[in-house]
């Protein structure tokens, strides 16, 4: 399916490619989460060396730190879904712009144009 902005720009993008792309990123995304390791109740410290609880207790926010950004992106997997529902897919959610193919093939939950993005993660960050 060729998708047009409303200025008459089309993408090459089509929503079998776009479903494999986003298809992948999933399991990708869903090993990672199930790698990490599950976040245990702590012993007493008293049966333990602190030294190891510490050491413990870093690798769990660790992991829950990764497993945050991973849920984000999962996140993002879904809305992307939605999109190619909607017939939006390779639209900027911005501008109505098609984001180039080069971008999804890379990208394939980018809702923002290169140009857009830069712009938007530049605002966030100040």
């Amino acid at each position: 399916m060729r998708l047009a902005s409303a200025g008459g720009t089309v993408t090459d993008m089509d929503t079998k490619r776009a479903t494999q792309l986003l298809d992948g990123e999933r399991s990708r995304i869903v090993e990672a989460l199930d790698g990490l390791a599950p976040v245990v109740a702590d012993e007493p410290t008293t049966a333990r060396h602190l030294g190891d609880q510490a050491s413990n207790t870093s690798e769990a926010e660790l992991d829950e730190g990764l497993a945050d950004g991973l849920r984000a992106e999962l996140a993002a997997i879904k809305r992307a879904v939605l999109r190619i529902a909607d017939g939006t897919y390779g639209l900027s959610i911005e501008s109505g712009e098609a984001i180039s193919d080069e971008r999804l093939e890379a990208n394939p939950t980018a809702e923002r144009t290169i140009e857009e993005q830069t712009l938007f993660d530049g605002i966030r960050s100040v």
